[in-house]
């Protein structure tokens, strides 16, 4: 029998990534194990983004090549899960109708035009903020690379919390939704400022406060952004959870971006 933290972690690293990892279990126990695994995810996309974003800088490449790889590689390392989400999200919010109509625009395969404009600015400001740190230094953009994508994963855990209801009855968000006890929501929360307090320690204590304050921005601009999907469609989707995701990551890599 398989040992439940594996179970967790299989469950992580199956519905969050294109790595071949073969989930053996979906019930609730796997899910919960799963999404407090989440962030886990988010380090080793990270550190493999990096890794691409690095491999282009010493090869010779421009800041802002190595910052579009950096970008690219974990919408290929999730086939675009998140994105898409992002994409269904915003055209759900934009179009102003009622939940349940909402909820069957989210569902279409095809992507409005509030999805496109969230999409393009949501990517530009992620190149963008990257480009500047991987100019000057491809530390700090491989930093950034790695604390961006482990708090976008977190945002994810701090969803599936206690209390957060589902949208629909069936998908991947009433699979998750409210699996992970709020305390251990918390403490996940703990672990991955901590870590993201000794990444930037490497490079320097400013660096360790701006890493710190990052993730606190990216988990608060989730948490209303969370409120405001789960006032407006009654709970949270799998594309909901896309949203807060790249939300996260996006936040985490303006403020890391950011002198002052």
């Amino acid at each position: 029998m398989t040992p439940p933290p594996l179970n967790g972690l299989r469950f992580a690293f199956g519905t969050l990534s294109v790595l071949p990892v073969k989930v053996t279990r979906w019930d609730r126990e796997a899910a919960r194990g799963g999404m407090l695994c989440a962030p886990l995810v988010g380090v080793v996309l990270g550190c493999l983004s990096a890794a691409v974003g690095l491999l282009l800088q010493f090869l010779g490449a421009s800041a802002l090549l190595a910052a579009v790889a950096t970008v690219a590689a974990p919408a290929v390392l999730t086939r675009g899960l998140h994105l898409d989400g992002l994409a269904d999200t915003a055209d759900g919010l934009g179009s102003g109708k009622p939940a349940e109509d909402a909820l069957r625009i989210m569902k279409q395969s095809d992507i409005g035009p509030f999805g496109v404009i969230a999409l393009v600015l949501v990517l530009l400001a992620q190149v963008a903020a990257l480009s500047q740190m991987y100019g000057d230094s491809w530390a700090r953009g491989a930093t950034a690379a790695v604390v961006s994508a482990t708090a976008a994963r977190l945002a994810l855990t701090l969803a599936a919390r206690t209390g957060v209801p589902p949208a629909r009855p069936e998908g991947l968000g009433a699979a998750v939704a409210g699996v992970v006890p709020v305390r251990g929501a918390v403490l996940t929360a703990a672990a991955v400022t901590l870590g993201a307090a000794g990444a930037g320690a490497l490079l320097g204590s400013y660096d360790m406060v701006r890493a710190v304050f990052a993730v606190a921005a990216a988990v608060g601009v989730a948490e209303l952004l969370l409120r405001h999907c789960t006032r407006r469609f009654g709970g949270v989707t799998g594309d909901v959870f896309g949203g807060l995701a790249e939300t996260a990551a996006t936040t985490a890599l303006v403020v890391l971006s950011m002198n002052f």
